[in-house]
């Protein structure tokens, strides 16, 4: 087995996370848009909803973003897409942080998600140092 072949391994712990982090997120936006989609009194929409999809957007970029930097020969190249690894769980972590504030049964679910999200910055410091 060549030393490439391990790190191009899709199924490396962060990738793995990513993938848990997507499907609790995909179903905390689920739960939150229902109460975030009724009109407020003033006939506006709550624009808190966007939150919502901006969370699963996101979560799903995470997993194709960590298979990119892997697969990368260069370091330079790698180290671009480790940068939007960075990036994107730290944009989905003050989303969550946002969310929190709203009015909504589902935003006690957002720390589980925020958890999730600490267990995957520290497999992404140790991941970064590995590629």
């Amino acid at each position: 087995m060549s030393p490439h072949s391990f790190r191009n391994d899709p199924h490396s712990a962060i990738y793995k996370k990513s993938l848990e982090i997507f499907s609790l997120s995909r179903n905390i936006a689920n739960y939150l848009s229902h109460d975030l989609s009724y009109l407020q009194k003033n006939g506006k929409e709550n624009p808190n909803i966007y939150f919502t999809g901006d969370i699963v957007q996101q979560s799903i970029s995470l997993g194709p973003q960590i298979l990119k930097a892997e697969n990368q020969l260069f370091s330079e190249d790698k180290h671009k897409y480790i940068a939007s690894v960075m990036r994107l769980s730290n944009l989905l972590y003050k989303n969550c942080e946002r969310l929190e504030k709203v009015n909504s049964n589902g935003k006690d679910f957002l720390p589980l998600l925020r958890k999730e999200l600490k267990k995957f910055r520290k497999l992404q410091h140790t991941w970064r140092l590995t590629l």
